[in-house]
């Protein structure tokens, strides 16, 4: 069972599930689930995780931060 992770961004508390099993400094790709929606996180060659196929309508700054989140719960 995956927990809920909250995340302030904006002035706005969000929730949201990871999905992806087993995440270790290997790991390329995340999958989340925010506000019911399933993305894909990647990380670029810069280090940072970004959403991919991400509409303007699906918040991308607030996308970019979870991947942050991720990043420095799982030491990434």
């Amino acid at each position: 069972m995956n927990l809920p992770m909250r995340i302030s961004f904006d002035e706005k508390d969000s929730t949201y599930v990871i999905v992806t099993k087993g995440i270790t400094k290997q790991t390329t790709e995340i999958q989340i689930n925010l506000n019911g929606i399933e993305y894909q996180l990647a990380c670029n060659l810069k280090g940072d995780w970004d959403a991919i196929d991400a509409t303007v309508n699906d918040h991308p700054g607030l996308l970019k931060a979870i991947g942050r989140n991720i990043k420095l719960r799982y030491l990434l």
